[in-house]
């Protein structure tokens, strides 16, 4: 059998379902253009590579959570210290929705996230995180069972929303307001039904509920009526039961 390089050019090309003749033929073969470490790696910034990378995230997101049982998304600021007592809190609050029957699921971050992830898993439920990717490293913290880090903000919103009954808001920062106005958006379009959302704390937003109904509802940007798509307490026992009550269990 002689060499390749002997033959001469082929005559006609079999790349996958294309046939390729005279001058038409390509140097080559698709494995050898998989394989070859040489050559532009731009292509990987490019937004047919990065639509990929989008669709792996939700495929390894509904993969990792379509078998959770009922579940609702805690959010709340990542710079909550450990002796606060919205840390405490959130550990309360994250032990009771488990023993609600609930699934817990958080940014996966430290604050008020790991409050509430640690309470679930000292209840033995299920306590879920669902990461972020960020210019300063967080990590997912010890107290999270099922753990999805993300690349991307708006895949990782889905989750939160697909996967969760409702949401419980702990004090939190801009990130925790992002989720809080997503979700009362979704609810507030009928993009989602049946989704109870709780803010926990009325003295941190006492001052925001103020300037809806006395800015935002007074000059007529949104109506009376969007009030009452959430709730305020201060009771751990209280959240969960409006939760509850909400999504009918």
């Amino acid at each position: 059998m002689g060499s390749p390089e002997a033959q001469g050019p082929p005559e006609e090309q079999r790349l996958g379902p294309v046939v390729r003749r005279r001058e038409q033929i390509t140097p080559g073969t698709t494995d050898q253009r998989l394989l070859d470490t040489e050559g532009d790696s731009e292509w990987v910034h490019t937004d047919p590579w990065r639509v990929m990378r989008i669709q792996s995230e939700f495929v390894e997101g509904f993969g990792a959570l379509a078998e959770l049982p009922s579940a609702i998304s805690v959010f709340g600021s990542a710079r909550t210290r450990p002796d606060s007592p919205e840390y405490e809190a959130g550990v309360r609050l994250g032990r009771a929705l488990v023993e609600a029957g609930f699934a817990v699921i958080t940014g996966g971050g430290p604050g008020a996230m790991e409050a509430a992830n640690k309470g679930a898993r000292a209840a033995k439920g299920v306590s879920v995180g669902l990461g972020i990717e960020l210019p300063f490293e967080q990590g997912l913290n010890p107290h999270v069972d099922i753990g999805v880090n993300f690349r991307y903000f708006f895949v990782r919103k889905t989750m939160f929303v697909k996967y969760a009954q409702g949401f419980v808001v702990l004090p939190g920062g801009l990130g925790t307001l992002d989720e809080l106005f997503e979700a009362l958006t979704l609810v507030q379009t009928r993009k989602v039904t049946r989704f109870p959302i709780v803010l926990f704390g009325s003295a941190y937003w006492g001052g925001l509920v103020d300037w809806l109904r006395d800015t935002v509802v007074a000059q007529g940007k949104a109506s009376e009526h969007d009030l009452l798509l959430f709730h305020v307490t201060d009771d751990v026992e209280e959240a969960v039961t409006l939760v509850t009550k909400e999504v009918g269990r």
